[in-house]
């Protein structure tokens, strides 16, 4: 090992480093790499090029094939004025200090620069800069014990400390235990080697700058070192943390969403149905039969398609709005409560209003006419109301539905039974309606619905039934595969329904490996048999229960109140807030993020930034 060296041999170590540090910008580009900050740079388009890429930014028009030294400064002065405008403070250098080759400054200046976009946002306990590094270096390396970094130069010289930074992170990278301790160039060597290859972190030194120098260059070791701490930085926050916050963030925002979607679709239909009201009650008649005719029928093709538009949504809204209060129950959250108006009583009072504007256009359409049967329509009218009746009690008995998920299903279950009852009693409304039909009698004033009316809305009450046991089934699983959130658990289940073709509620091996393939799960043919002969001896067949106990093997622990409160905690550093900052160190989302920003209870800190309340949100969204 010899002395430190010359000044000369310091620049030549710095010359080297920074044009591997620079080059890795430029090729991360597409630019070619440089052989010489001297020559390099002299005429200012590398250096303008290094600009942009660090700061993100055209600089606009300049010389790109520089002949005159006017251009040339020209070229190095818009590089200059660049990087004073970005806060960095340059001293004692010039234009004519880079073009001249002036090694001495032009090193000075690419530090300033190494500084300023590598090590001046490196902040550990408070320090920053080179005291944060120097911390974060010496916290990692501390269950090492021939390892003591004191500095950045020969504390560095036997590569130890380089793979004590890499087995602090990767111990599968490399194994320090069986490392010849007296190798300094072998440590030295192998530390750098897994850095390129499996770390993506460039060779800025060479071996010798390290092992033959009792005091290595401190700005090169810290500007290798540097690279270490951005690779491994994001490895400090537990990534299961991250994970929780972002799957609760996203299965928050799914709520968010569903109430945002009913709350639009209750105000649009309240909108529709209060506008048709508005039209009947300023429609006149002429006396003309043949407008009467023609009014009437226009208003059963109301029924036809608008009417049955509305059945469908207003059944589906209140699916919807069931779907959002069983989910929260699912995770022991507050109960949805819609704003004032919005609420489904609300839309019962507003379709009940409507149901009586449509008997009462019925009414005054039916006297224009004036060609009823009274018995018939009677019959009929008796008969249809009564089954509307039932059909409307058993679809409210089906929106009421509460209490555990169990008790629910049952419930469910018990109306399904009544509904081969409704089918015989809509025989006869259909008997009746035929009779109507036989005598002429089109128009009926005690009744607004037709056979094929209440035909509609039963088999639109049986598909209810049907999806809201599935989505029971749904939960439950759900509640008892802890790994599993209800969005997944949908997905799941749709991709399921995809490839059951024949609607057996199986799964053949073909059907289950394309299924496992469209959710990123790949098996080798010899896997797939195994799987596939496991589950068919397990379960009997690969039905749905059976697909979703295999999805669950490779599912998270389901998120709890003191889990998500402790991974929030992490993420503040143990603060009791947490920053905008801390959340983007903890790599969410942007989605998850911008959720989060929005929901959170916040209040400005004396910096004047904002601070969020995870405490208060936790307590506010778990019930």
């Amino acid at each position: 090992m010899t002395p430190s060296g010359s000044r000369d041999d310091v620049n030549i170590v710095q010359e080297r480093t920074f044009c591997k540090w620079l080059n890795t910008k430029l090729e991360a580009s597409g630019y070619p790499p440089m052989n010489s900050l001297v020559k390099d740079l002299s005429d200012g388009v590398r250096l303008i090029q290094l600009m942009e890429i660090m700061g993100d930014v055209s600089l606009g028009r300049y010389n790109k094939n520089p002949r005159m030294r006017v251009q040339k400064a020209e070229n190095v002065n818009k590089a200059l004025e660049f990087i004073t405008s970005r806060g960095v403070k340059l001293t004692n250098i010039g234009p004519e200090d880079i073009m001249d080759g002036n090694l001495k400054l032009i090193l000075g200046m690419i530090w300033t620069l190494i500084l300023r976009f590598t090590i001046a946002d490196i902040s550990e306990e408070g320090l920053s800069a080179k005291e944060g590094l120097l911390l974060w270096c010496q916290r990692k390396t501390e269950p090492y014990k021939e390892v003591d970094v004191q500095d950045f130069s020969s504390s560095w010289s036997d590569g130890l400390a380089l793979c004590a930074l890499i087995h602090c992170h990767r111990p599968d990278l490399i194994d320090y235990d069986k490392l010849n301790k007296n190798d300094r160039y072998g440590n030295t060597r192998l530390a750098f080697q897994i850095a390129a290859e499996h770390l993506n972190i460039p060779q800025l030194l060479e071996i010798e700058d390290l092992c033959d120098s009792d005091h290595p260059d401190e700005r090169s070791v810290m500007t290798y070192i540097a690279c270490y701490f951005h690779a491994f930085s994001s490895m400090d926050q537990a990534e299961t943390v991250s994970r929780r916050v972002e799957k609760f963030a996203e299965f928050m925002q799914s709520v968010w969403v569903s109430r945002n979607d009913y709350e639009r679709r209750v105000r649009l239909l309240l909108t529709s149905l209060s506008e048709v009201q508005a039209k009947w009650l300023t429609s006149t008649f002429s006396g003309s039969y043949t407008e009467a005719k023609d009014i009437s029928a226009d208003f059963t093709n109301y029924k036809q398609t608008t009417k049955r538009t509305w059945v469908t949504e207003k059944q589906d809204i209140a699916t919807l709005f069931g779907n959002v209060q069983t989910k929260l129950k699912t995770y022991g959250l507050r109960e949805y409560v819609p704003p004032e108006g919005l609420s489904l009583s609300d839309l019962d009072q507003t379709w009940q209003n409507l149901l009586a504007s449509e008997a009462k256009r019925s009414r005054a359409i039916n006297a224009e006419i004036r060609q009823i049967k009274e018995r018939l329509r009677r019959k009929f009218a008796d008969l249809a109301n009564d089954f509307s009746q039932r059909l409307h009690l058993i679809s409210s008995e089906l929106t009421a539905i509460d209490g555990p998920l169990e008790v629910q299903q049952q419930t469910v279950q018990q109306i399904q039974t009544r509904i081969p009852a409704l089918s015989d009693v809509l025989s006869e409304v259909a008997s009746a309606e035929s009779e109507c039909s036989a005598a002429n009698v089109e128009e009926n004033d005690y009744t607004v619905f037709n056979c094929q009316d209440l035909e509609f809305e039963l088999e639109l009450l049986v598909q209810s039934i049907a999806k809201k046991l599935g989505f029971i089934d749904n939960q439950i699983v759900s509640r008892n595969m802890t790994n599993l959130t209800p969005a997944q658990l949908e997905q799941f289940e749709t991709t399921f329904r995809y490839f059951d073709r024949d609607e057996s509620n199986t799964l053949n091996q073909s059907e289950m490996t394309a299924a496992l393939a469209s959710l990123g799960i790949v098996y080798s043919d010899e896997d797939m048999d195994y799987i596939y002969d496991q589950l068919v001896q397990d379960y009997g067949a690969v039905s749905f229960e059976a697909f979703i106990n295999l999805l669950v093997d490779i599912m998270e622990d389901q998120t709890s109140p003191d889990q998500l409160r402790e991974s929030f905690r992490s993420i503040a550093s143990d603060k009791p807030f947490v920053t905008e900052l801390d959340l983007r160190v903890a790599h969410l989302p942007a989605s998850a993020l911008d959720y989060l920003r929005e929901a959170m209870p916040s209040k400005v800190n004396e910096a004047g930034e904002p601070v969020f309340d995870y405490d208060r949100w936790i307590d506010e969204v778990f019930a």
